[in-house]
């Protein structure tokens, strides 16, 4: 579940506190790492179970309101589409969910007013109103609905993220990504199918494990050399008037360039280029491309770039087109 970009972040940050905390070993560090991940997983269940608690909001609801006093004809006879969705149904039957949320002691049992005002929000939108009132059913509506939920509803809620801050230091950088996991995973359900347990493991295979912890403790362990190689690239600038950020994305990339022979040095550059993007100043990106330009291009010259499988086949294809 956990893409190699978030993994790179996670990294990004927990470099940031290792730096910037004295008392911290990489052992603590990647403990830390990992813990943040773990939490990340934690959210893809708790967020997983929040439309679940809708669901059933809406479905208690609509049994109150037949056992009124003076029940209308709507009450009597409500429009169950939304109750009935199938795919709602094999989530809120989901064995693997359940398990993991009984297991981490997460739920939504105290938090009835969210769970209240995201109902009334989706009910209440053209969105809804439009799936309502088409008679035909099926799983691909059914989907649409859940992802507009999550897209425009839970991603849009600054109750949901007042909450999730109070739960957790962790969880708000995390929302957007967690919702596209959710609604990848989703797309896999069919409906009315509580016996389909697969939900995204924490990690996609134990090389993404080993990418995370081997990440980390890399950049710490060599970060003196990183640094110095950093040095002698900049032109009319000191180091220490680098913004700090910019100097942990240059490590983290010189890392990948030296010590991950399977991921080409066109992947960790724009990655480490579209960390910056988001993570520092307005002229980082640009500024944290030519130097990492100019060391990468150093250090192929000195041999020190050493590429095999896949890293390897797309240094070849890029040095080709270099050659014509």
């Amino acid at each position: 579940m956990i893409s190699r970009r978030i993994i790179r972040i996670k990294v990004m940050q927990s470099l940031y506190a290792f730096h910037t905390s004295p008392d911290q070993t990489i052992n603590q560090a990647e403990k830390e790492l990992f813990h943040s991940i773990k939490r990340t997983y934690d959210l893809y269940h708790l967020l997983l179970q929040l439309l679940v608690e809708v669901h059933k909001y809406a479905s208690e609801r609509s049994e109150l309101r037949k056992k009124k006093n003076f029940p209308t004809e709507e009450d009597l006879n409500p429009n169950t589409k939304f109750i009935n969705n199938g795919l709602l149904s094999s989530l809120a039957q989901n064995i693997a969910l359940q398990d993991y949320l009984e297991s981490k002691k997460l739920s939504w049992i105290d938090h009835f007013n969210l769970i209240k005002k995201l109902h009334n929000q989706l009910t209440e939108s053209e969105f809804f109103s439009k799936y309502m009132a088409n008679s035909d059913s099926s799983i691909s509506e059914d989907r649409g609905l859940v992802e507009y939920f999550y897209a425009e509803i839970v991603a849009q809620s600054d109750d949901l993220y007042q909450l999730l801050e109070e739960q957790s230091i962790y969880w708000n950088d995390d929302v957007e990504f967690v919702i596209s996991m959710i609604i990848r995973t989703l797309g896999k359900f069919k409906a009315n199918s509580p016996d389909f347990k697969s939900l995204m493991p924490l990690f996609k295979d134990r090389e993404d494990e080993d990418f995370t912890k081997e990440l980390i403790r890399k950049s710490i362990v060599n970060s003196d050399e990183y640094r110095s190689i950093i040095k002698t690239h900049l032109k009319n600038w000191e180091i220490d008037r680098v913004a700090f950020i910019d100097v942990l994305i240059m490590e983290m990339a010189i890392c990948e360039f030296l010590n991950f022979q399977s991921i080409p040095t066109k992947v960790s550059l724009n990655e480490y280029i579209d960390l910056a993007r988001y993570y520092s100043t307005i002229k980082s990106r640009t500024f944290i491309n030519g130097i990492l330009d100019k060391i990468l291009k150093s250090l192929n010259e000195d041999g020190k770039v050493k590429k095999a499988g896949r890293g390897l086949i797309e240094e070849t294809k890029s040095s080709t087109k270099r050659i014509k």
